[in-house]
């Protein structure tokens, strides 16, 4: 069996299916939850053996682990977020921009749909003012 170190646990991280990534969400929002919790905000939520089920499932990819409460579990990330979003810009970047990040931004730049604000374009011009300066 392969062990599970954070570099496995990093690369796994994006091929979560979408119910997988739903549990991740509500895990972090919440920071840890029983499986009722995360059942209870799950949008059109599975059953809660299937809210188990998918529990489990990420314990063994090793992104989440769990801690006795009297007789439940309360499950929690063993990922931190920044880290996770770090790892799922890199896996959209690769799959589908062929790793440019111009290309991501200019895309998001692009899309009608996007709501930017006048605070949102300052900050990018700041981001990509700092990153000029130090050569990238």
């Amino acid at each position: 069996m392969e062990r599970t170190t954070y570099t496995n646990v990093m690369k796994r991280l994006p091929s979560l299916s979408r119910r997988e990534r739903e549990i991740m969400d509500v895990l972090y929002s919440a920071g840890s939850a029983s499986a009722g919790e995360v059942q209870g905000r799950i949008p059109s939520p599975p059953s809660y053996s299937a809210v188990r089920a998918t529990l489990r499932v990420l314990e063994q990819k090793g992104l989440i682990t769990h801690e006795h409460d009297g007789k439940r579990y309360i499950y929690r990330p063993t990922v931190a977020l920044n880290k996770a979003r770090r790892s799922a810009v890199d896996h959209l970047l690769k799959t589908f921009f062929d790793g440019s990040a111009a290309g991501a931004v200019a895309a998001l730049l692009e899309n009608p749909g996007a709501d930017l604000t006048e605070e949102d374009l300052d900050r990018m011009a700041a981001l990509i003012e700092r990153a000029r300066k130090e050569g990238r």
